[in-house]
């Protein structure tokens, strides 16, 4: 009987992978404006999403963009490919996610946050401050 413990344990984290892998906010999306495309995976048994792509990699002397609004002065120099954009997110239920944070590169300020995928295909990202929220609609990226 102790030699099935650890093959039914292995049996259960596997299913509880591929389930997690099933998800329909899982894999890569472009963001509303196609400036920019942002891979969202686990992170232990939360859900984040970095930055993979950016239509304008380089600033304008041809370095890569830098988190250059960033509050923390320390962070500025950071480069905006592979930033973590959206992080902490709980799952709610199967393909919602909740209770999570999206950093907006461009002005520096992060909001809470939640997602969900619509019937569509697409997915919906909301960014809130206190009740106000304000969604966007993410493309999958081919």
């Amino acid at each position: 009987m102790k030699a099935l413990a650890p093959a039914a344990l292995i049996a259960t984290l596997f299913a509880a992978g591929a389930a997690q892998a099933a998800d329909p906010v899982m894999g890569d999306w472009m963001t509303s404006t196609g400036s920019g495309k942002v891979r969202i995976a686990p992170c232990g048994d939360k859900l984040c999403g970095t930055i993979v792509w950016l239509k304008k990699p380089l600033d304008a002397k041809g370095q890569p963009q830098k988190d250059e609004a960033n509050p923390d002065p320390k962070l500025r120099d950071r480069p905006v490919v592979g930033l973590t954009l959206i992080k902490d997110f709980r799952q709610a239920t199967q393909g919602k996610w909740v209770d999570g944070k999206i950093y907006d590169p461009q002005t520096g300020k992060t909001y809470a946050s939640k997602l969900s995928p619509n019937p569509d295909g697409t997915l919906k990202v909301e960014g809130c401050i206190s009740v106000i929220c304000q969604a966007q609609t993410w493309k999958r990226a081919n």
